[in-house]
């Protein structure tokens, strides 16, 4: 009986092992590429310019004359290129000079926007204007559209700013890329990389459970044999 036992235990082990074995070493590797680099470096942070605060000398519009009809709940003054705008309830941008309400920024004030926070010394290859992307683009958690401007750099690097309202949102680059990769196999989320709630990585977490378990229990029987 005794014989009987292990001889399930183990086959139970063995099969556990070979089924999760490769999640258990995606987890492995994805948790020392993690634990090995510097998440600023990750985020983009050597490459962007520090910013100084924008004064504006020129008289600016005054937003009580704005030709807008829907009342005012939220208004930033905000620099755009080095011009400045006014952002009205968080969805409606207008020329802080003048009072004229702009639709988008254009490619050139985003190409602008985009070297303005990035280190000078790379330059602008294109700017591509996105307007929808699907749940694994690396821009995937913000609002659309955006424009996307290239960088002439080793590292394919890339600058988002909001179509609307001209806000540097994301730099994107290869190791970034890596680690959204490795996250998406360390969560195993497969559509949308953030979920820890999925139920493909709760079912692997208890065959885990499961597994370690049958190799107590193996060590334990095994033990006793031998006494």
């Amino acid at each position: 009986m005794r014989k009987n036992n292990q001889y399930y235990i183990r086959r139970t082990h063995r099969f556990l092992g070979v089924f999760i074995g490769i999640q258990f070493l995606l987890w492995t590797v994805s948790g020392i590429y993690f634990s090995w680099t510097d998440i600023d470096e990750i985020h983009g942070d050597h490459f962007r310019e520090v910013i100084a605060p924008v004064t504006f000398d020129q008289p600016l519009f005054s937003p009580s004359e704005l030709n807008f009809d829907q009342g005012i709940y939220s208004l930033e003054l905000r620099s755009i290129a080095g011009e400045p705008f006014y952002w009205v309830n968080e969805n409606f941008l207008f020329d802080a000079k003048n009072g004229v309400i702009r639709e988008a920024i254009t490619e050139s004030e985003a190409i602008e926007i985009a070297k303005m926070h990035i280190v000078s010394d790379i330059p602008v290859r294109e700017a591509i204007l996105i307007e929808q992307v699907d749940s694994h683009h690396e821009i995937r958690d913000r609002a659309m559209p955006v424009w996307q401007v290239q960088f002439d750099h080793p590292e394919n690097l890339v600058a988002y700013v909001d179509y609307k309202n001209g806000n540097f949102e994301r730099v994107r680059h290869r190791s970034w890329r890596w680690f959204d990769a490795l996250w998406m196999f360390h969560t195993m989320d497969y559509a949308g990389r953030d979920n820890f709630n999925n139920w493909l990585l709760r079912g692997f977490s208890l065959f885990g459970l499961a597994t370690i378990l049958s190799g107590f229990t193996l060590f334990f029987v095994t033990q006793k044999k031998r006494l």
